[in-house]
């Protein structure tokens, strides 16, 4: 009889052992994250760069004279559909929306303001309007030679020729007493060592739109 329960009993043991070994096991839980440790980003969409705004550019409204290819930011108030940077075209005109072609060219920001006022008046009421000029494409003038930085600089406001050098800097080895400027078929010397000194002031004239500074 013992032996017979004692049979049973291993015969119970190998069934249990069979089906604890073909039971699945279940994926193991990840182990929890310590208190205050920062939560892993789920790689997130990278966010999209915020636009950004435009500068207008240090020109004097009263007297800077509009050129083409300069960019201006034209602002009306609580339109703002009709309020964008518009580059003048080679023909000197800006297109606006619900008039068409506005002259700019020759214009300082002020008078094109004035302009633009009358032609929205046709189709708004007491439009207020703001021109302002964000970027000077239409005067330039150029350096090159035995200098820090050449290439070509926006003429903005009136710059002398010194004030010219002292933007781009001079070069180690340039001939300070030789430098040239073209302009067209002129051609303009100047002496950096005698203007610093005080000397012969009226050599330091002002740059106009085109002009060349070459430093030997």
């Amino acid at each position: 009889m013992e032996r017979v329960i004692w049979n049973s009993w291993r015969i119970s043991g190998c069934v249990l052992a069979i089906a604890l070994l073909a039971a699945p096991v279940s994926p193991q839980a990840p182990a929890a994250k310590p208190l205050g440790a920062p939560a892993q980003s789920q790689s997130p969409e990278e966010p999209k760069p915020l636009p950004v705004p435009q500068v207008a550019a240090a020109v004097d409204p009263n007297t800077y004279k509009i050129g083409a290819g300069d960019v201006l930011d034209i602002r009306v108030w609580r339109e703002p559909e009709l309020s964008r940077a518009v580059r003048v075209r080679p023909d000197g005109k800006i297109t606006l929306m619900l008039v068409g072609d506005v002259q700019a060219s020759g214009l300082t920001p002020l008078e094109l303001q004035k302009k633009c006022v009358e032609a929205l008046g046709q189709v708004l009421n007491a439009p207020q309007v703001d021109v302002s000029v964000s970027s000077v494409e239409s005067k330039k003038y150029f350096v090159s030679g035995s200098v820090g930085h050449s290439g070509p600089f926006p003429l903005v406001t009136p710059t002398t020729i010194l004030e010219a050098i002292s933007l781009c800097g001079l070069g180690e080895w340039s001939k300070k007493s030789g430098i040239i400027i073209m302009r067209g078929t002129e051609r303009i010397k100047f002496n950096y060592n005698e203007v610093i000194k005080g000397k012969r002031l009226e050599q330091n004239i002002l740059l106009r739109d085109g002009d060349h500074i070459y430093v030997p």
